[in-house]
């Protein structure tokens, strides 16, 4: 056995790589992420009074599109503007970006804030798209 794994590491590593890498979003999850949300539950979301929809995306990249009555505030700002949002710690708040990536980590962030309902946007803008849902310019 060990003869084979010495004779075969690259696929070794292959295999351990493939494995973390599956098994990362749900630890990321579960170290303190929000909840993902898809673009069904977060346009039920939307419609509830008092949800924040946040865009951490680059300001042109909202400019260019975004969900509608989205607050733009990107994601290397976040920390330095979280007393414009502060209203909603105790409401809804759904993070959105182009893929779902910095929204994970601004997510994260908004939890060590103290806010206590975040969602992120599983799929992010390009998902919302592609589900040809609304788009504000």
């Amino acid at each position: 056995m060990s003869e084979f794994l010495i004779n075969n590491i690259a696929l070794v590593a292959l295999f351990l790589a493939s494995g973390v890498m599956l098994v990362w979003p749900e630890l990321s999850r579960l170290a303190g992420g929000a909840a993902a949300v898809g673009t069904l539950e977060a346009t039920r979301l939307m419609n509830q009074p008092g949800t924040l929809v946040l865009d951490v995306r680059e300001d042109g990249e909202f400019a260019a599109g975004h969900l509608p009555r989205a607050k733009s505030i990107p994601l290397r700002e976040l920390d330095k503007r979280l007393d414009e949002i502060a209203k909603f710690k105790d409401k809804p708040v759904i993070v959105a970006c182009r893929t779902g990536a910095r929204s994970a980590a601004a997510c994260r962030a908004l939890k060590r804030a103290g806010f206590g309902n975040v969602q992120n946007l599983s799929g992010g803008f390009t998902a919302w798209t592609q589900a040809s849902l609304p788009v504000e310019k």
